[in-house]
């Protein structure tokens, strides 16, 4: 069998598309973060003749689909880290480089619930950023 590319998925956000499966295929080559602005000059450095706006549109849709973490960088602007399941995940970000980090959050999660069963809620929905100074950049900074 073989394993399916990140564009086979493509069809969870809409009317399949090639320009569609080309941002959700650089998305998911992304180590890091990243802003729609940033992918985009990716697209157009490989030669893609993706729009700006398809940028966006895809990866709102990625996200609401569940295929898209999105935290805000310390200007709020959105970054974009390509997810392959469903799993919801948090992850703790260096506000000097960017790396990022997935973080056990069990204890959120439960939180999360219990709100949720206290409150009366339906379909509740949480973000939760962690910032910080990875130990590089720490030591970068303590060097200077």
């Amino acid at each position: 069998m073989t394993p399916r590319r990140p564009a086979d998925g493509v069809e969870l956000i809409g009317r399949p598309t090639p320009q569609r499966a080309e941002v959700l295929e650089a998305l998911a080559g992304c180590e890091e973060f990243v802003s729609a602005q940033a992918l985009y000059a990716r697209l157009v450095q490989t030669g893609s003749r993706v729009g700006l706006s398809t940028v966006y549109r895809t990866l709102t849709a990625l996200a609401e689909a569940g295929r898209a973490d999105v935290v805000r960088d310390t200007n709020g602007e959105r970054l974009f880290r390509y997810r392959a399941s469903e799993d919801h995940r948090h992850y703790l970000i260096c506000r000097q480089c960017g790396l990022s980090l997935p973080v056990d959050s069990t204890a959120v999660e439960a939180w999360a619930d219990q709100v949720t069963e206290i409150s009366g809620f339906a379909d509740v929905h949480h973000t939760v950023e962690l910032t910080g100074t990875c130990a590089t950049c720490s030591a970068a900074r303590s060097a200077d």
